[in-house]
């Protein structure tokens, strides 16, 4: 059979039976019990490091043990065995000094996999494994510089398509991309898979699995289980699964969420229960084999294996149990928006208008320009983060500014926003004129967001090279209404020129429909110009003829440009934005850029300002421009900002203020609370013993419960390391009045697993 044949066989089977997965290779390998000289044999053996542990090069020192564990795994029923193949990368490698293997580690372990499937009479597949390195490119290494990265995604990106190549030349049937932790690695290799794709024109089938690390359901670097999802279905997997961190009971609630949505057929391979304190697993087959038959009574599986602890007699059992169960059928979706930050957002009728905050751009908000300007990324993460608590459910993100450096400065703020959970869990609206930067942009993001935008003003051949880079990196996208001509100033233009780039995005590229934003330009009314009054309303038919014309597309628009002659009058401004919403949603527009914290309610307009606004929208007068100018200055009246919540937080006592800042990772205030804490108490100690441990204690509930997740606790780390730093000093001379002058009391060892998921640096 060619590698056509077996996945053609591998689809249709899928369909009609629960096909096997293998099971843990390193768990095999730890049972032979290996010394250091059988890691290096006669080829190794003068190598200036110890290698014991790096369990890859086994491939080449001892390729009839792996070899044999292959095969006592499809003796047990596995279809499917994954090459060994899980460190054989650059950042993993790098770790026993040995990068330059890659290449031959992938091969090798793809052929010697190959050699012992081809040795059946029955279909054996072999999948090539990209493991997700020991480096993240989501999170900071480094606690006090969270816009850190120690790998990025094109290194990842050169790796993964290195080890691509070499397992598909190996005789890999499928790549598995597998033990995810942090999305943004994930999308790395799929997108370098892709690349390999349309360099060898190799159909290259993928099957994708993320780690849910915890209570809280969320993988390590922050996303449910549907966000990760909805990350990655951009790359069309044959699979989707779960697998490692959990055992099967563990695992259950997340892998019934990810059969409910995904579309393709799903995977589970968990871990044979959860480690004991020994780093050893200690649910046996028969147990864990109940466990798994259960998903497949309930119809949540297609593939079923096992991940770390199990063995041979794991799978065998497994594959026995769930032979008498149908597999799982894939639910039809409808063509609808699905976009993710931490947390996933369906843009459906059940959303309704979709909120983009508009403040975190530099050409509409002086103030925000101002922070980045002066180099104030911390203060400028409150203006996204105001977005957000003021109902935006996407942010769009602009630095197009000529003082800029606005590539550095799109990168460094959204690795920012990845740090932080209560903005990072909307989806992003990467937004710049410049191509460089919008794929910046998208190396930087985990979530699936929306690129914004690309245009027909360059012609055919850019917007289609364009489009597909989008698409590949995984983002939804806003057309702009503008082509070699120009922008579109009609009802006519903007639906020719939409209807051409629809037809060009969804035949040529193969863009899915529901992921088009067209943008049919808002352009400013009432500016005293005639050829200008009926641009809104032009808006606003066009939404109407767009939504007929482009089948499940979106519709958006920057709002705020309808009323840009009203600067400075912000009541009357906030009434146009209302009245031209009230009437665009009506005919179709999905989502618009507007700033959340100012949308006036339709129905509470003043009934006079509320017509007068309407007359000009819908443009019913010749003369309502002057009769809205005559009458703004009469609502042109000053807004106090509603500062209840910081006034109550900040009036509690020193104690509670400090462990408020803890659970919510605020550390604006945490020096002159720390200092008023410690003129409470006897000693130093005594703060970090009592308020600052009870607010750390009640992040560990909240994590240890699923409330709070990873990087909200490193959010919590950073305002707590800031607080003992400002003690330090006086811990000291408190112990220099005592006479106490040593330097250390002990060394204390903290560890985890080499390649383990908790192994990010």
């Amino acid at each position: 059979m060619t590698r056509d044949d077996r996945v053609e066989w591998l689809e249709a089977t899928l369909t009609d039976s629960i096909v096997i997965l293998d099971g843990g290779m390193g768990t095999m390998i730890q049972g032979a019990g290996l010394g250091e000289s059988d890691y290096r044999r006669e080829r190794f053996s003068d190598f200036p490091q110890e290698l014991k542990g790096n369990n890859d090069i086994l491939t080449l020192t001892q390729p009839d043990l792996i070899a044999s564990i292959h095969k006592e795994y499809v003796d047990a029923g596995a279809s499917i065995i994954e090459t060994n193949t899980f460190n054989a990368n650059r950042p993993s490698m790098a770790d026993y000094r040995m990068e330059e293997l890659v290449s031959e580690l992938n091969h090798e372990a793809a052929a010697l996999a190959r050699s012992v499937a081809d040795s059946y009479e029955r279909p054996v597949l072999v999948a090539g494994v990209l493991g997700p390195t020991n480096r993240t490119c989501s999170i900071s290494p480094d606690v006090n510089d969270p816009g850190a990265r120690n790998i990025t995604f094109n290194q990842l990106v050169d790796t993964y398509m290195d080890a691509t190549r070499s397992l598909l030349a190996g005789g890999a049937d499928l790549i598995l991309v597998e033990t995810i932790f942090d999305t943004l690695n994930g999308k790395a290799a799929l997108f370098a898979i892709d690349e390999v794709a349309r360099e060898t024109e190799i159909q290259i089938r993928i099957m994708i699995s993320g780690t849910i690390t915890d209570a809280s359901g969320r993988t390590l670097s922050g996303q449910t289980t549907e966000a990760f999802w909805f990350s990655v279905r951009h790359a069309r997997p044959l699979t989707i699964g779960l697998n490692c961190a959990l055992g099967p009971k563990e695992l259950r609630p997340f892998l019934a969420e990810l059969s409910r949505v995904a579309e393709t057929f799903v995977s589970a391979h968990p871990n044979a229960g959860l480690p004991n304190q020994f780093g050893e697993y200690d649910l046996d087959a028969s147990e864990m084999s109940e466990i798994v038959a259960e998903y497949a009574q309930a119809g949540l599986v297609n593939i079923v294996g096992g991940c770390c602890g199990t063995t041979p007699e794991h799978i065998r059992l497994i594959a026995n149990k769930v032979a008498i169960h149908k597999p799982r059928l894939r639910p039809k979706t409808q063509p609808v928006m699905r976009l993710s930050g931490l947390e996933p957002l369906i843009a459906d009728d059940t959303t309704g208008f979709v909120n983009i905050g508009e403040r975190t751009n530099v050409t509409g908000s002086a103030m925000f320009k101002r922070l980045i300007l002066n180099n104030q990324f911390d203060e400028a993460l409150t203006v996204a983060r105001q977005q957000v608590e003021n109902g935006a459910q996407v942010i769009d993100i602009n630095m197009d500014e000529g003082m800029l450096d606005s590539q550095f400065a799109m990168v460094t703020f959204l690795n920012l926003i990845a740090s932080e959970p209560d903005i990072s869990r909307v989806p992003v609206m990467i937004d710049s004129s410049k191509w460089e930067i919008l794929e910046a942009g998208m190396q930087c993001v985990q979530g699936k967001g929306i690129i914004n935008s690309i245009s027909l003003k360059e012609g055919e051949k850019i917007f289609l090279e364009h489009a597909r880079k989008i698409r590949q990196y995984g983002f939804a996208v806003v057309v702009m209404a503008f082509d070699e001509k120009g922008q579109a100033d009609s009802r006519e233009r903007k639906l020719e020129i939409c209807q051409r780039s629809y037809k060009l995005l969804t035949e040529i590229v193969g863009f899915p429909a529901e992921d088009i934003v067209f943008d049919p330009n808002v352009f400013a009314v009432a500016t005293g110009i005639e050829e200008h009054n009926n641009y809104a309303l032009d808006f606003i038919n066009a939404c109407k003829d767009i939504t007929k014309h482009c089948a499940h597309s979106y519709i958006s628009g920057g709002i705020s440009n309808v009323s840009f002659s009203f600067r400075g009058n912000d009541s009357v401004r906030e009434a146009m934005h209302s009245v031209f919403l009230f009437h665009a949603i009506r005919e179709g527009l999905s989502m618009g850029i507007v700033n959340a914290g100012q949308l006036a309610i339709f129905e509470d307009i003043d009934g006079e300002l509320r017509s007068l606004v309407e007359d000009v929208v819908l443009n019913r007068r010749d003369d309502a421009t002057e009769r809205l100018v005559d009458i703004a200055p009469k609502y042109n009246v000053d807004k106090e900002e509603d500062n209840t919540t910081f006034a109550e937080w900040r009036s509690e006592t020193c104690e509670e203020r400090l462990a408020y800042a803890l659970i919510k990772g605020i550390d604006t205030f945490v020096i002159e609370d720390t200092e008023e804490a410690r003129l409470n108490v006897t000693r130093p100690l005594a703060v970090i013993e009592g308020p600052l441990m009870d607010g750390m204690n009640t992040v560990g509930d909240l994590f240890g419960a699923g409330k709070m997740f990873l990087p909200q606790v490193v959010k919590s780390a950073r305002v707590m390391k800031k607080a003992v730093a400002h003690l330090i000093p006086f811990i000291e001379e408190e112990k220099e009045a005592a006479g106490d002058t040593s330097q250390e009391h002990g060394v204390i060892i903290m560890a985890t697993v080499k390649g383990d998921v908790h192994d990010i640096g």
